[in-house]
């Protein structure tokens, strides 16, 4: 477990972005890779005309486009790449409701970019729908948000049980801690810990409420918010399971949002997790939410006998004493 410190130039001058663009009255929601790739090859759309080209679709733009201070806070950021005479922005923003966040920019090819998408909402959207049944009065005494990335998970939960008493948002990437301290600072979170480490090693506590949105596919180039390893990628949610519940409190609750390879209409990942769920104190729910995503990746060689991949959530209680 590394304790890191957070508050530096770049992470103020992320926030104060943030901050700016939320005044600008700023709104991106951002589409899959695939999408983002089509619109920008689109006639016209090589140049950036507004805030949301700049910091939404990652064109290339003229300096004259943005305030002085604004391009300032990218170069403290670390966020200014050149492009000729053009610049343009290595972090993109993302809106979900009245929260934003900070990412990496278009394409996430870096091996720790920071991933955020169509994804983060349904995986939200399961938060809540799990929560909205659970009926929590004040919500959970602590939450740990494992692969937190951007941490929108954990926030996103804060924002709808404000009285919980403790976040934990927790990522072996030190990039995705540092854009999670200023995300949680944009949604005005409040107390948040933050944990680098593999999995729950970066978390000795136990906790009421656990969830988690951790990388499912097989990448050929070991980005970490892609990779899941494992047998067809579901290596790291098998493990949030596995190593999840001994940290479980009684009473808690367990999220997951992740994809599974469909292999002759059997789902490979509900089959290999089930053993761990068959216990006395254990109940769980289990929902297929998308059908099919990322289909391009059915042409990769690891995906070969895979007829789909299902986007799903599972929720797993345990009783309490």
């Amino acid at each position: 477990m590394t304790t890191l410190l957070f508050g530096n130039l770049a992470d103020q001058a992320l926030l104060n972005l943030g901050l700016w663009l939320r005044e600008m009255g700023y709104r991106f929601v951002t589409p899959t890779p695939a999408t983002h790739a089509v619109v920008n090859a689109r006639q016209g759309s090589g140049m950036a005309k507004s805030i949301e080209d700049v910091f939404g679709w990652s064109r290339a733009f003229q300096p004259s486009l943005l305030p002085q201070t604004s391009l300032k806070l990218l170069e403290q950021a670390g966020a200014l790449a050149y492009d000729g005479l053009l610049v343009r922005s290595t972090v993109r923003y993302s809106t979900l409701g009245d929260l934003i966040f900070v990412h990496s920019g278009f394409p996430t090819k870096e091996r720790d970019a920071v991933f955020f998408g169509p994804d983060t909402y349904r995986f939200t959207r399961l938060l809540a729908q799990v929560l909205r049944e659970l009926k929590p009065v004040n919500g959970p005494d602590s939450i740990f948000d494992m692969c937190c990335g951007t941490g929108v998970g954990g926030i996103f939960v804060k924002t709808l049980l404000p009285h919980a008493c403790e976040v934990v948002l927790a990522d072996i990437n030190t990039k995705a801690l540092h854009y999670a301290w200023v995300n949680a600072k944009l949604a005005n979170t409040g107390s948040v810990v933050f944990r680098q480490g593999d999995m729950f090693d970066a978390t000795p506590e136990h906790a009421a409420l656990i969830i988690a949105n951790p990388p499912y596919l097989l990448d050929r180039e070991a980005r970490v918010y892609r990779d899941g390893g494992g047998a067809l990628g579901a290596g790291l949610s098998l493990r949030f399971v596995h190593e999840g519940l001994p940290k479980l409190k009684p009473g808690g609750t367990m999220i997951l949002y992740t994809g599974v390879s469909i292999v002759k209409g059997k789902d490979t990942f509900l089959a290999a997790v089930t053993p761990a769920l068959r216990s006395p104190s254990i109940t769980f729910s289990y929902e297929e939410i998308d059908p099919d995503v990322f289909g391009e990746e059915l042409q990769q060689m690891p995906y070969g006998g895979v007829d789909r991949i299902a986007a799903v959530g599972l929720a797993i209680h345990k009783a309490a004493g």
